[in-house]
C-alpha cells in the first residue's frame, strides 16, 4: 500500500505523543510509588498512634515490623509469669511453715509421751520395790519348826476350833516379822500367852503367841524378818511353839497357811 507524505508526517507526530504519554505515566506510577513509601514511613512512625498499655498510663509500645505483635500481649504474659511466681512462693512459704508447725508439735507430743513413759517406768520401779521390801516372809527360819495345828482343827485344847496355824520349836527360837508394819501392842493376853501385833500398812494385824520374850515395843516400826520375840510355852500351851494368827482388817481371823501360801509361801 502506497502512503502519502502528509499521512507519515501524522503518524509520527501520534508516536512522539504515545511515547511521551507512555514516559508521562511512568513518572506518575513512580511518583505514587514514592509518596506512598514516605506515607507508610511517616504513618508508621509519627501519623499512627501508638496503643496503650491496659494499667499503664501514658506509655505506648511501637509495632513490631517483623512479628506484627505490638508488645502488649509479651508484657501481659511476662505480668502473668511473675504473679504465677510470686502466687507459687507464697504456697510454698505457707507449706513449709505448715510442716514446721506439725514438726513441732510432733516432736512436743513425743517429749509428752517420752516423759510419761519415764514417769510410769519410775512408778512401776518404785512399786516393784515397795513389793520387794513388803514381801512377806515365814515367821521361823526353814528347819527349824514342823507344823503341829492347822487353822479350824477341834481339839479338847481349845474351847473351839483352832484359829491360828502352830509352828513347834525350840524354846528361845527367833521369831520373825513376816511383814513391814507397826508393832500396836505387846503383852500378856489370857490363853495366848505373852502376845505381839503387828499392823501391816492395809489394817491386817498379825497376831505372834505364847512368846517366851517380847524384842520390840508397840510404835516400833518392823520389817519383814526381823526379830521381834523368841518361841515360848505361856498362856494355853502343851509345849513351846508359835501361834500365829492373820486377822484382815483386824477383824475375823483366816487360815494363815492360806495367807501364806498367796504370798508364795510353803510352811
Amino acid at each position: 500500500m502506497c502512503i502519502h507524505p502528509v499521512d507519515r508526517h501524522r503518524g509520527s507526530r501520534l508516536g512522539r505523543k504515545a511515547r511521551l504519554l507512555t514516559s508521562v505515566t511512568g513518572l506518575f506510577g513512580a511518583a505514587i510509588l514514592v509518596v506512598a513509601g514516605v506515607s507508610a514511613v511517616s504513618g508508621t512512625s509519627e501519623g499512627v498512634s501508638r496503643p496503650s498499655v491496659t494499667g499503664v498510663t501514658g506509655v505506648q509500645t511501637p509495632a513490631l515490623a517483623l512479628s506484627g505483635s505490638d508488645g502488649t500481649a509479651s508484657f501481659g504474659a511476662s505480668a502473668d509469669r511473675e504473679r504465677a511466681i510470686s502466687r507459687d512462693s507464697q504456697r510454698e512459704a505457707l507449706e513449709d511453715a505448715a510442716d514446721e508447725k506439725l514438726q513441732a508439735a510432733a516432736e512436743a507430743q513425743a517429749r509428752e509421751r517420752n516423759a510419761a513413759l519415764q514417769q510410769l517406768a519410775l512408778s512401776a520401779e518404785q512399786h516393784a520395790k515397795k513389793l520387794a521390801s513388803n514381801a512377806w516372809g515365814l515367821p521361823l527360819e526353814a528347819g527349824t519348826y514342823r507344823i503341829t495345828a492347822r487353822f479350824g482343827a477341834s481339839s479338847e485344847l481349845w474351847a473351839y476350833t483352832h484359829t491360828g496355824l502352830d509352828f513347834a520349836a525350840p524354846a528361845g527360837t527367833p521369831i520373825l516379822s513376816v511383814a513391814n508394819g507397826e508393832v500396836t501392842s505387846t503383852g500378856y493376853d489370857g490363853s495366848y500367852g505373852n502376845k505381839t501385833v503387828v499392823t501391816l500398812e492395809d489394817g491386817t494385824e498379825l497376831w505372834y503367841c505364847h512368846q517366851t520374850a517380847f524384842a520390840v515395843s508397840p510404835g516400833d516400826q518392823v520389817s519383814g524378818g526381823q526379830v521381834i520375840g523368841s518361841v515360848g510355852s505361856t498362856g494355853n500351851s502343851t509345849g513351846p511353839h508359835l501361834h500365829l494368827e492373820v486377822r484382815p482388817g483386824a477383824g475375823d481371823p483366816v487360815d494363815p497357811y492360806s495367807a501364806l501360801s498367796v504370798h508364795g509361801l510353803n510352811p
